[in-house]
Protein backbone atom coordinates (compact mmCIF):
# COMPACT_ATOMS: atom_id res chain seq x y z
CA UNK A 1 0.00 0.00 0.00
CA UNK A 2 2.78 2.42 0.96
CA UNK A 3 4.54 1.88 -2.24
CA UNK A 4 1.70 2.89 -4.29
CA UNK A 5 2.00 6.31 -2.78
CA UNK A 6 5.75 7.16 -3.55
CA UNK A 7 5.19 8.93 -6.67
CA UNK A 8 2.67 11.13 -5.11
CA UNK A 9 5.18 11.64 -1.77
CA UNK A 10 8.02 11.01 -3.07
CA UNK A 11 9.71 9.01 0.36
CA UNK A 12 12.19 6.73 0.08
CA UNK A 13 10.99 3.68 1.85
CA UNK A 14 13.80 1.25 3.38
CA UNK A 15 12.61 -2.35 4.38
CA UNK A 16 14.25 -3.31 8.29
CA UNK A 17 13.14 -7.15 8.85
CA UNK A 18 13.26 -8.61 12.22
CA UNK A 19 12.32 -11.58 14.18
CA UNK A 20 8.96 -11.00 16.06
CA UNK A 21 9.52 -14.80 17.91
CA UNK A 22 13.00 -15.84 17.50
CA UNK A 23 12.22 -19.05 19.83
CA UNK A 24 9.66 -20.79 17.46
CA UNK A 25 11.99 -23.13 15.93
CA UNK A 26 13.75 -23.53 13.17
CA UNK A 27 11.30 -25.93 11.30
CA UNK A 28 8.08 -24.00 12.51
CA UNK A 29 5.43 -25.44 14.00
CA UNK A 30 1.92 -26.19 14.50
CA UNK A 31 -0.35 -23.04 14.67
CA UNK A 32 -2.36 -24.48 18.08
CA UNK A 33 1.01 -24.69 19.67
CA UNK A 34 1.31 -21.16 19.63
CA UNK A 35 -0.28 -19.41 22.95
CA UNK A 36 -2.04 -23.11 24.08
CA UNK A 37 -3.53 -21.20 27.19
CA UNK A 38 -5.26 -19.21 24.38
CA UNK A 39 -9.28 -20.24 23.75
CA UNK A 40 -9.44 -21.71 20.40
CA UNK A 41 -12.72 -19.27 19.76
CA UNK A 42 -10.21 -16.48 20.54
CA UNK A 43 -7.92 -17.67 18.42
CA UNK A 44 -10.35 -17.61 15.53
CA UNK A 45 -11.08 -14.11 16.00
CA UNK A 46 -7.95 -13.01 16.69
CA UNK A 47 -7.15 -14.00 12.80
CA UNK A 48 -10.74 -12.57 11.91
CA UNK A 49 -9.24 -9.59 12.85
CA UNK A 50 -6.04 -9.56 11.51
CA UNK A 51 -7.66 -10.75 7.76
CA UNK A 52 -9.71 -7.75 8.22
CA UNK A 53 -7.49 -5.18 8.67
CA UNK A 54 -5.20 -6.61 5.57
CA UNK A 55 -8.42 -6.68 3.37
CA UNK A 56 -8.72 -3.15 4.56
CA UNK A 57 -5.28 -2.50 2.92
CA UNK A 58 -5.77 -4.85 -0.25
CA UNK A 59 -3.99 -7.96 1.30
CA UNK A 60 -5.47 -11.39 1.58
CA UNK A 61 -4.35 -12.71 4.56
CA UNK A 62 -4.89 -16.31 6.16
CA UNK A 63 -4.23 -18.02 9.58
CA UNK A 64 -1.33 -20.17 8.69
CA UNK A 65 -1.68 -23.82 9.49
CA UNK A 66 2.79 -23.37 10.26
CA UNK A 67 4.31 -20.75 12.27
CA UNK A 68 7.27 -20.07 10.46
CA UNK A 69 10.47 -19.00 11.87
CA UNK A 70 11.11 -16.05 9.76
CA UNK A 71 15.05 -16.05 10.19
CA UNK A 72 15.72 -17.46 6.61
CA UNK A 73 13.12 -15.21 5.01
CA UNK A 74 14.96 -12.14 6.67
CA UNK A 75 17.99 -13.53 5.39
CA UNK A 76 17.02 -13.64 2.14
CA UNK A 77 14.74 -10.18 1.78
CA UNK A 78 18.51 -9.14 2.61
CA UNK A 79 19.88 -10.77 -0.11
CA UNK A 80 16.88 -9.40 -2.60
CA UNK A 81 17.58 -6.52 -1.84
CA UNK A 82 21.15 -6.51 -2.56
CA UNK A 83 19.72 -7.91 -5.86
CA UNK A 84 17.78 -5.05 -6.57
CA UNK A 85 14.58 -7.36 -6.32
CA UNK A 86 13.69 -6.50 -2.45
CA UNK A 87 9.74 -5.52 -3.31
CA UNK A 88 8.84 -8.43 -6.09
CA UNK A 89 10.68 -10.97 -3.37
CA UNK A 90 8.91 -9.49 -0.28
CA UNK A 91 5.40 -9.42 -1.90
CA UNK A 92 5.93 -13.17 -2.82
CA UNK A 93 7.03 -14.12 0.19
CA UNK A 94 3.87 -12.95 2.07
CA UNK A 95 2.05 -14.07 -0.24
CA UNK A 96 3.10 -17.45 0.09
CA UNK A 97 3.02 -17.25 3.97
CA UNK A 98 -0.41 -15.77 4.06
CA UNK A 99 -2.53 -16.89 0.97
CA UNK A 100 -0.82 -19.92 0.05
CA UNK A 101 -0.07 -21.46 3.78
CA UNK A 102 4.49 -22.14 2.66
CA UNK A 103 6.23 -22.10 5.79
CA UNK A 104 8.41 -19.60 4.56
CA UNK A 105 11.27 -20.91 7.20
CA UNK A 106 12.55 -23.59 5.26
CA UNK A 107 15.54 -23.48 2.89
CA UNK A 108 13.85 -25.36 0.17
CA UNK A 109 10.63 -23.25 -0.18
CA UNK A 110 12.68 -19.63 -0.09
CA UNK A 111 15.13 -20.94 -2.57
CA UNK A 112 11.65 -21.11 -4.91
CA UNK A 113 10.19 -18.56 -4.30
CA UNK A 114 13.83 -16.74 -4.88
CA UNK A 115 13.80 -18.40 -8.30
CA UNK A 116 10.34 -16.95 -8.95
CA UNK A 117 11.22 -13.14 -8.51
CA UNK A 118 14.40 -13.53 -10.49
CA UNK A 119 16.76 -14.61 -8.19
CA UNK A 120 19.82 -16.64 -8.96
CA UNK A 121 18.92 -20.39 -6.86
CA UNK A 122 22.65 -21.27 -5.99
CA UNK A 123 23.87 -17.71 -4.90
CA UNK A 124 20.82 -17.28 -2.62
CA UNK A 125 21.30 -20.85 -1.06
CA UNK A 126 25.13 -20.32 -0.36
CA UNK A 127 24.03 -16.89 1.51
CA UNK A 128 21.86 -18.94 3.35
CA UNK A 129 23.69 -21.53 4.23
CA UNK A 130 26.87 -18.73 5.12
CA UNK A 131 24.20 -16.74 7.48
CA UNK A 132 26.22 -13.83 5.97
CA UNK A 133 22.90 -11.58 6.81
CA UNK A 134 21.91 -13.30 10.15
CA UNK A 135 23.77 -10.35 12.45
CA UNK A 136 22.22 -7.46 10.19
CA UNK A 137 18.59 -9.28 11.22
CA UNK A 138 19.81 -9.48 14.43
CA UNK A 139 20.87 -5.53 14.82
CA UNK A 140 17.33 -4.54 13.34
CA UNK A 141 15.59 -6.29 16.17
CA UNK A 142 18.11 -4.40 18.50
CA UNK A 143 17.22 -1.28 16.97
CA UNK A 144 13.19 -1.68 16.72
CA UNK A 145 13.15 -2.61 20.24
CA UNK A 146 15.16 0.12 21.54
CA UNK A 147 12.38 2.31 19.48
CA UNK A 148 9.92 0.91 21.59
CA UNK A 149 8.55 -1.79 18.03
CA UNK A 150 7.50 -4.78 18.85
CA UNK A 151 5.35 -5.87 16.28
CA UNK A 152 5.40 -5.59 11.97
CA UNK A 153 4.49 -3.73 9.92
CA UNK A 154 5.46 -0.56 11.74
CA UNK A 155 6.21 2.51 9.77
CA UNK A 156 7.85 5.32 10.30
CA UNK A 157 7.31 8.39 9.49
CA UNK A 158 9.70 10.36 10.39
CA UNK A 159 9.69 9.95 14.25
CA UNK A 160 6.08 8.83 14.00
CA UNK A 161 5.87 5.49 14.27
CA UNK A 162 2.25 3.92 12.72
CA UNK A 163 1.76 0.22 13.81
CA UNK A 164 -0.18 -2.47 11.89
CA UNK A 165 -1.51 -2.46 8.22
CA UNK A 166 -3.64 0.41 7.17
CA UNK A 167 -5.66 1.43 4.43
CA UNK A 168 -4.33 3.90 1.57
CA UNK A 169 -6.45 6.59 2.80
CA UNK A 170 -5.12 6.16 6.46
CA UNK A 171 -1.43 6.17 5.23
CA UNK A 172 -2.00 9.22 2.64
CA UNK A 173 -3.05 11.43 5.46
CA UNK A 174 -0.22 10.48 7.53
CA UNK A 175 2.15 11.10 4.91
CA UNK A 176 -0.05 14.53 4.38
CA UNK A 177 0.46 15.29 7.88
CA UNK A 178 4.27 14.69 8.00
CA UNK A 179 4.82 16.56 4.94
CA UNK A 180 2.74 19.69 6.28
CA UNK A 181 4.62 19.20 9.11
CA UNK A 182 8.39 19.14 6.56
CA UNK A 183 7.22 22.18 4.72
CA UNK A 184 6.27 24.18 8.20
CA UNK A 185 9.68 23.67 9.72
CA UNK A 186 11.25 25.42 6.72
Amino acid sequence: MLRKLKPEFDFTLRHRGFQIHPDWPAEGMPAEQWRTDMDPKTREALWERIGAMGAAAGVEMKAPRTLANSMLALQAGEFATEAGVAEAFEERVFRAYFSEGLNIGKREVLLDLGVQVGLDRVALGEALDSGKYAMRIKNNGMSASQKGISGVPTFLIGDWPLVGAQSEDVMRRVLQRARDVLDASK
